[in-house]
């Protein structure tokens, strides 16, 4: 299978050879206040992450209003525990009319801005702004008509991959590039909020490269930024992460959300681990030249008059390199100088 060729969001270019793509994710966390939504926008820009994500549903959209069992979370549920999913959609969604600001904010501070839509009315919404990608969320990724419906608009997709075993990955797929549409975004994703470390399985990250021919990516929702550095490492080019303005109040996803300091440390930081990854290559680079030069060599290091023979007292391995290689002092001891050497003399076969 040929290797995915480089996928353009807004200004954006994602693929190996370029800094990974970091998508703040804003969700809930705008508290039900559009202002804090603008204010998370400027934030995600200052960081220096290149795109904001939003998720665009209503309530109605997304569930029923219903208290039966069947639309509660479990009670032992860390974060939602006892709610139901729609009090909790009505507290968490970003209401239609808050797209326009959020969008031209974002597109104005430099940033791709898009969503993940969760009934056909929000891709239309979606359209109706330019989207440049759409992103599928974890549990849509098993509703095929709504992933064929936004990829038949041409734009680059990403599918988030959380709880689905490998043949639901392979139909939400094969159902984008049904649409002819082959800009495809996998991520690894582990469902769960926050989510163990433990969990994360990102060895998976070469197999879905390799099993979809994609290019591949994380969705993380552990604390911290370790996760999708260890991913950059073992080839996302793509990271997506919840943000925050502060854990403290921050919204309905805080808890497992970065803050501005450490979506700034994850940009910064992914991409060095990307540059760190550079070639699959063995041997010095150019910035090691210098140091070849400061490797030990077999030096004179008292003066020697002709007849003297070579012992450990006037010939030892030190630094800088140019003298015969310290493995050759077995060979040449005993052996004697055949002229005058001076203290600081590199050792060569013909002054011996």
């Amino acid at each position: 299978m040929n290797d995915p060729v480089d996928i353009t969001i807004g200004k954006h270019t994602i693929g190996p050879g370029h800094r990974p793509f970091i998508i703040a994710e804003v969700s809930g966390n705008h508290d039900g206040s559009l202002d804090k939504a603008l204010d998370i926008v400027r934030m995600v820009a200052d960081a220096g992450a290149q795109a904001v994500k939003l998720q665009t549903y209503k309530p109605e959209t997304i569930t029923i209003d219903s208290d039966a069992p069947d639309f509660r979370l479990s009670d032992g549920h860390e974060l939602w525990g006892g709610r139901t999913l729609w009090d909790l959609y009505q507290e968490a969604h970003t209401p239609w009319e808050w797209h326009t600001p959020i969008f031209e904010l974002a597109n104005s501070l430099g940033l791709a801005c898009f969503s993940s839509p969760f009934d056909p009315t929000a891709v239309d919404l979606l359209e109706s702004l330019d989207t440049p990608a759409y992103k599928i969320a974890s549990s849509e990724i098993v509703d095929l008509p709504l992933v064929r419906l936004a990829a038949s608009k041409g734009k680059p997709m990403i599918i988030s991959t959380g709880m689905a075993s490998i043949s639901e990955i392979d139909a939400a797929v094969s159902a984008a590039r049904s649409t002819g549409n082959d800009q495809i975004v996998v991520l690894s994703c582990t469902a769960d909020y926050p989510a163990n470390p433990e969990e994360s399985n990102l060895r998976g990250i070469p197999v879905l490269r390799d099993a979809f021919g994609t290019h591949i990516g994380l969705s993380d929702h552990t604390p911290g930024i370790g996760a999708p550095l260890a991913a950059v490492a073992l080839g996302a080019v793509v990271v997506e992460k919840h943000v925050t303005l502060a854990r403290e109040g921050g919204g309905v996803d805080s808890s497992f959300s970065l803050e501005p300091a450490e979506l700034a440390s994850l940009a910064r930081e992914s991409e060095v681990a990307w540059q760190c990854l550079g070639k699959p290559r063995i041997g010095a680079t150019t910035g090691e030249r210098e140091g070849l030069r400061f490797r030990r060599s077999l030096y004179v290091v008292q003066d020697a008059r002709a007849g003297d023979p070579v012992t450990a007292e006037n010939v030892r391995s030190i630094r800088p390199a140019g003298g015969l290689p310290t493995d050759l002092f077995g060979v040449v001891e005993g052996r004697t100088f055949t002229q005058d050497v001076s203290r600081g003399t590199a050792l060569s076969w013909d002054i011996i």
